[in-house]
């Protein structure tokens, strides 16, 4: 397997609990390694524009709502096949079917509030890293 890059957000839901350090230490606990991480208040705008891909879904506008609720830390991860890595780790969207040990099994509040989000292939971790960092920011 190839040491390969994915993004990673720690929620409003998670953030709102102080929960950023436990999250992380269950990502680096899984073999992930974390190269950039930033603290920010998603504005609406960059909202809309990550979460694009989902505007015709109904749940669009609730979900650009909840992601500018309250402060998110942007990561990135590193470690060996680091999508599947990272899924694993944050475990089923929605928490009632979650793996024991998971992140969203542990701390999240709902399908919606589940305190995670994570890439789901290594062509959109590469959009969704560059969406907010830079490449001096990555700096391993």
């Amino acid at each position: 397997m190839a040491v390969t890059r994915t993004f990673s957000i720690i929620k409003p839901d998670a953030t709102r609990r102080n929960l950023t350090g436990a999250v992380t230490k269950m990502l680096e606990d899984a073999g992930l390694r974390v190269v950039a991480s930033k603290r920010i208040h998603m504005t609406r705008e960059q909202a809309e524009g990550f979460y694009a891909v989902h505007k015709e879904r109904p749940f669009y506008g609730e979900l650009c709502d909840f992601m500018t609720s309250g402060p998110v830390v942007v990561q990135v991860l590193e470690g060996e096949d680091a999508v599947k890595r990272n899924r694993d780790v944050m475990g089923a969207t929605n928490p009632a079917d979650a793996a024991e040990g998971t992140i969203r099994k542990t701390y999240a509040e709902s399908i919606e509030a589940n305190s995670v989000h994570g890439s789901d292939s290594d062509e959109n971790a590469a959009t969704e890293i560059r969406f907010f960092f830079s490449d001096d920011e990555l700096v391993g």
